[in-house]
């Protein structure tokens, strides 16, 4: 990415929030923290212009989204599914297709964000799982998980450190919006 202009990898990134659902969030003893982190991405994701699409887990059971995070992000789309590797579904495949770099959010990191990280590399595309905003019902399956990616070549960072590279400098027309971003999100 450090060879690309700022808008070419801007435009060669999106940003994946899998399956933030009400339901799911109620599940995790951290919960509102995980779903507050989310919403952060995906503002500070929407606000630099980087394509934000979210997953929902079979919705017509489980609901949709949590409401705060499609507000953070006008216009993004969404796609029910109900493989666990949200890029086993066509349609979400190919909503992302046109990316060479994934960034990963959401839940549950053992299960749909592990599937997830591994078949985007073998696509080809560089992965980075933002580490604040993603979770599990089990911490240590969830380490486990994680371990095993960046093994595999994932990386996973923490938001701040990744939407900060995105920016580049304070010369960004963002950058004033996203540091208090940081600050209301701290």
């Amino acid at each position: 990415m450090s060879t690309a202009s700022s808008a070419d990898t801007l435009a060669a990134t999106a940003l994946l929030c899998i399956d933030v659902q009400p339901v799911f969030i109620r599940a995790l003893t951290e919960g509102p923290r995980l779903q507050r982190r989310c919403e952060f991405a995906v503002t500070a994701a929407h606000g630099l212009g980087v394509r934000v699409i979210f997953t929902e887990q079979v919705p017509a059971k489980l609901g949709g989204t949590a409401p705060e995070l499609l507000a953070a992000a006008p216009g993004a789309v969404s796609f029910g599914k109900e493989t666990f590797s949200a890029l086993a579904d066509d349609a979400i495949r190919a909503a992302v297709a046109p990316a060479e770099h994934l960034l990963l959010c959401g839940l549950e990191t053992p299960i749909c964000i592990y599937q997830t990280a591994l078949e985007a590399l073998h696509a080809g595309l560089h992965v980075t799982i933002l580490s604040d905003a993603v979770g599990a019902r089990r911490p240590e399956d969830a380490a486990a998980c994680l371990a095993a990616l960046r093994h595999a070549g994932v990386h996973v960072l923490p938001s701040e450190s990744v939407f900060y590279s995105l920016l580049r400098d304070v010369r960004h027309p963002f950058f004033k919006t996203y540091t208090q971003l940081v600050k209301s999100h701290g």
